[in-house]
Parts: C-alpha cells; structure tokens; sequence
C-alpha cells in the first residue's frame, strides 16, 4: 500500500511528543509503524520564573499547532493529499511536573516541569513512608512539598496531572495517565 493510500484510508497514527526543547509531530503507517509519513516540530524552552522551571500552558498549545500545521504541510507536499482521518493519536510529554488545578479546571500555580527539584524534604519523607525510592521530580513529591510548605493553593486543589495528561484531557476530554506518566 502507498502512503497516499494509507492517508486517504485513515490508516495514519499520529504521534505528540512534549520534550524540554522540542514539540514533536510524527504521523506513521498505523499497519506498518516503521514507515514514517511525516513530522514536524516546534522549538520551546523552559524559563525560570519565581524560583520554578516552567512552560506557560498557552506555549504548549501554540507549540502543538505549530509542530501538526508542519506536519501537514509535509504531509501535501511529500504525498499531495490531506489528512482526512486517522486511525490514533498518541501524546507523550515530560513524565515529571506539577499541574494543580482546582474545580473549575483553572491552573492553580505555574507548571512546575522536571527541572524543578525543591521537593527533597517531600521525595525523602514519600520514599521511607513508602518503602521506595520517590525522585524530587515526580509529581507526588511536588505535591507533598505544596503541603508540607504550606502553599496558599494547596487547599484548592481538586486534581494534578502531568503534562501529557493535560494534553491529553483537553485533546479528549478524558483524564488517563500512561504508565510512565503515572509513575512520574
């Protein structure tokens, strides 16, 4: 099968990829995963701000569009047709962080990314209570930090979440994690 046909049947799987330095596209044959379709990217960094390594969210989104518009554009110039459907999308980000928001959905203090490791009194309490290892990176940590430090926000937290499962409920509407991003 070619890849125009493997386009025009919606047997293309997309994949999104948030790392530290690149939002990353790449759409590939969903019946042949080693046959790559297209890609594209996005160039972002991280800032420090207050103290914290962070992205702003409206980064993540312009980044998303930007790395799928190159992708399509390759997709038309390579195989002259569009994206009509595809057969899966998949979403991969930075597996440690901090998002907390409150009920309303509304982000409740900057994104706290992998970078970020203030969390040692919280990652060394989590790991003997629990018996394992807990790096100042997860997400666990920073939110036993939050309360151990006693941020404001704390009590206005009703859910936190990685970065790919941020995306990844406002792509779907659904909160899951990957196995990575859990254990993050």
């Amino acid at each position: 099968m070619t890849a125009t046909d493997t386009l025009s049947r919606g047997r293309a799987a997309l994949g999104i990829e948030l790392g530290s330095t690149r939002i990353k596209a790449c759409l590939i044959d969903a019946d042949d995963p080693s046959v790559v379709l297209a890609t594209g990217s996005y160039a972002w960094e991280n800032s420090l701000r207050d103290g914290v390594w962070t992205y702003p969210l409206d980064d993540v989104w312009t980044g998303v569009q930007a790395a799928y518009a190159a992708l399509v554009a390759e997709v038309r110039e390579a195989h002259g047709v569009g994206i009509p459907s595809l057969a899966a999308i998949g979403v991969s980000a930075m597996m440690h962080g901090y998002l907390a928001f409150d009920d309303a959905g509304e982000l409740l203090v900057p994104f706290r990314t992998w970078r970020n490791t203030s969390t040692e009194r919280a990652a060394g309490e989590l790991s003997q209570l629990l018996g394992t290892n807990i790096p100042l990176r997860w997400s666990v940590a920073h939110l036993h930090q939050a309360v151990l430090d006693d941020e404001a926000h704390v009590p206005d937290i009703a859910a936190i979440t990685t970065l790919a499962g941020y995306v990844h409920e406002k792509l779907t509407g659904r909160r899951v994690l990957g196995v990575g991003d859990a254990s993050g």
